[in-house]
């Protein structure tokens, strides 16, 4: 007989899978990242609401690289976009290297 615990259970709204309960969650395919930040999953790496940890904002302007927010218009480490050095010797402005 299933009896009254049979009813209870199939009445409980089902549980969310929440990454702050199942942290794996994050690290299945198809995850937004692999970090939990405030129930979600989000890549601290390059998410620019939780750069480098939990909550750290990205000012106007900034982009998250590589955990670090910086400026990809002057950033010659990462101009116009993350990883994309420039050259030695020149220089980043408006996104792009040695721009005239």
């Amino acid at each position: 007989m299933r009896g009254f615990n049979y009813l209870v259970n199939r009445n409980k709204p089902r549980e969310t899978a929440t990454c702050d309960k199942f942290p794996r969650v994050c690290r299945s395919k198809g995850s937004a990242g692999p970090d939990c930040c405030k129930k979600q999953c989000v890549n601290v790496m390059t998410d620019n609401l939780n750069c480098g940890e939990c909550g750290r904002r990205c000012r106007y302007g900034q982009t998250c690289c590589s955990g670090n927010c910086v400026d990809v218009m002057y950033d010659k480490r990462n101009c116009g976009a993350c990883k994309n050095r420039c050259k030695k010797g020149s220089f980043c402005n408006f996104g792009m290297c040695s721009y005239a």
